[in-house]
């Protein structure tokens, strides 16, 4: 016996027995045939089968904050994606707090058109109304930045039977987010593209040279040590775009794990001056180095931080070799949590600001052509900013035509 009914059953006993006080007290009914009615109708009440008492409950109902209260909207809590959860008129009832960071134009109580207007997505909520099945989609959005997102429309069922017939049908939106790994795939698409373009492009030298060493110019001496010099140019060009894309997938590799070692960045930015002089002489620059007299020293990876000094530099000269002066200097930051701040600054051309944020982006080049006859890969850059990235630092890039370049990196 349940609770429910041990409660019915003592209430109606209790009551009897203020009925039956009553009529004592005021019908001189005799004291002891109440109490012997009493005990009747007390052991009458204690024989009777459950099914004559019983205590109704009010079934589940499937609402907008779920069955019995609880359920739907403790699982679209539970989802970590954005979830909206509507009614038979398409009227939001509940939205996870995912949903409303992502969508704080949509509000409970209001039709989820009101501020959700894409086509496709109300096509795909009318046609699950009409079939009860998930349908899903994907949204690509333009405005205000370019988006994806897959759309699980769904049916939520309750204990009704069938959703179609049910009084209170809900649906359930979840959004799932596509935009990293769809930029993701464009730049794994470009990457392929460019770095096949950039590797047939001396193999395409290299093979027309091969054939005209072995025919017109098999016996001209002076066009074989031409031919032989030019293709030399084009292997190292090859072998320094290998290189730089190995040395990209293996930063890459070791991305989200942090150097441990200890770097003195006076001395280092010392040996990377100095391993630069004769190029810089080449070109008629003179690298000015403007160190405290202490040693600095930050955690990171040795190796590593000389290639980004080193490729900064190399790209000062090469196109900032105009300005006849690259400047480095080693100073504090006044970031918070970095300590150490490296400036590179040619006085060349500079470049226009449209450019500037997209420097870093893998083979990216102003000027594909003059970049090539310089011997650039269009890596460098890129190189740079992840290994930056790897020791937890910052890199930045000013330049505006006509004023030359700098490029800023902050350390630990």
């Amino acid at each position: 016996m349940t609770l429910a009914r041990l409660i019915a059953r003592a209430t109606m006993l209790a009551m009897l027995a203020v009925v039956l006080l009553f009529f004592v007290l005021r019908s001189g009914l005799p004291v002891a045939d109440a109490i012997l009615g009493w005990l009747v109708i007390a052991v009458t009440a204690a024989l009777l089968p459950h099914s004559f008492i019983t205590v109704e409950t009010p079934a589940p109902v499937a609402t907008a904050t779920g069955i019995s209260g609880l359920t739907v909207s403790g699982f679209a809590e539970a989802l970590t994606d954005p979830c909206l959860v509507l009614d038979k008129r398409s009227i939001v009832r509940h939205r996870n707090a995912p949903a409303a960071r992502k969508f704080p134009n949509v509000a409970i109580g209001n039709p989820v058109t009101f501020a959700m207007r894409n086509p496709e997505l109300v096509q795909a909520i009318e046609s699950v109304w009409r079939s009860g099945q998930t349908k899903i989609i994907e949204l690509h959005e333009t405005l205000p930045t370019e988006t994806w997102e897959r759309v699980a429309v769904a049916p939520l069922p309750s204990q009704h039977g069938e959703w179609l017939n049910d009084e209170n049908p809900l649906l359930l939106i979840t959004f799932q987010s596509l935009t990293e790994l769809k930029r993701v795939e464009a730049l794994r698409t470009d990457f392929i593209a460019n770095a096949s373009h950039e590797l047939r492009t001396p193999l395409t030298s290299l093979l027309g040279f091969i054939d005209t060493l072995l025919g017109p110019a098999a016996r001209d001496v002076a066009a074989r040590e031409k031919f032989l010099l030019i293709m030399r140019g084009q292997a190292e060009r090859m072998a320094k775009l290998i290189e730089d894309l190995l040395s990209l997938s293996r930063i890459e590799m070791h991305q989200h794990v942090r150097p441990t070692g200890s770097v003195d960045l006076v001395a280092l930015l010392r040996e990377v001056r100095e391993g630069l002089q004769m190029q810089a002489r080449a070109a008629n620059v003179e690298i000015t180095l403007d160190i405290p007299a202490d040693a600095a020293r930050t955690t990171g990876d040795r190796d590593e931080l000389y290639e980004v000094f080193e490729n900064l530099i190399e790209n000062a000269i090469k196109y900032g070799g105009d300005g006849k002066t690259v400047e480095l200097v080693l100073a504090a930051s006044n970031l918070p949590g970095l300590a150490h701040q490296i400036s590179v600054t040619d006085h060349g051309p500079g470049v226009e600001p449209e450019h500037v944020p997209r420097l870093t982006e893998r083979f990216y080049r102003i000027d594909a052509d003059t970049s090539r006859k310089k011997k650039g890969t269009g890596l460098g850059l890129a190189i740079a900013k992840h290994i930056v990235n790897r020791h937890r630092g910052q890199l930045a890039i000013r330049s505006r035509p006509g004023e030359g370049m700098r490029v800023d990196v902050s350390l630990p």
